[in-house]
């Protein structure tokens, strides 16, 4: 089996412009990409990111709550990666949310400097990541 290496080259404003041309639909790919590749480097944690379906219907079913559930998950399980390859995040979870639900007040901007978190710290496990097992992306 081959090893494919993770994207570390994700970027804030190139998922926020594919977003808005897109209609939303980017948006859509860019998190489930996100879930895999957050999958495969945390694989041994115990846990696991729920993929774009479980998101997109738990989310529906609950207005919207378990968006905010799995973004928490996602900031926690970063962090609680991050030693098993050298790094070390002071964004947990906790953060990530308070940027969704309190920065919405900022004009709207605390789910975007939320993002900018995950996609930092996914960005940064990823090199990581890559470089363990001797890789490039």
């Amino acid at each position: 089996m081959g090893y494919a290496p993770i994207k570390t080259d994700r970027g804030v404003i190139g998922w926020l412009l594919l977003s808005i041309v897109t209609c939303g639909i980017y948006s859509y790919y860019f998190l489930y990409c996100l879930a895999r590749d957050i999958n495969v480097m945390c694989q041994d944690d115990g846990d696991s990111t729920p993929g774009l379906a479980a998101l997109i219907l738990l989310s529906f079913v609950t207005c919207g709550f378990y968006a905010l559930y799995w973004y928490y998950k996602i900031g926690n399980r970063l962090q609680a990666n991050a030693p098993r390859y050298g790094l070390m995040f002071q964004e947990n979870g906790t953060t990530v949310l308070m940027w969704r639900i309190v920065g919405a007040l900022l004009c709207g901007l605390g789910p975007i400097f939320a993002m900018n978190i995950i996609i930092k710290n996914t960005n940064a496990m990823a090199t990581a990541y890559n470089v363990r097992l001797g890789a490039r992306a």
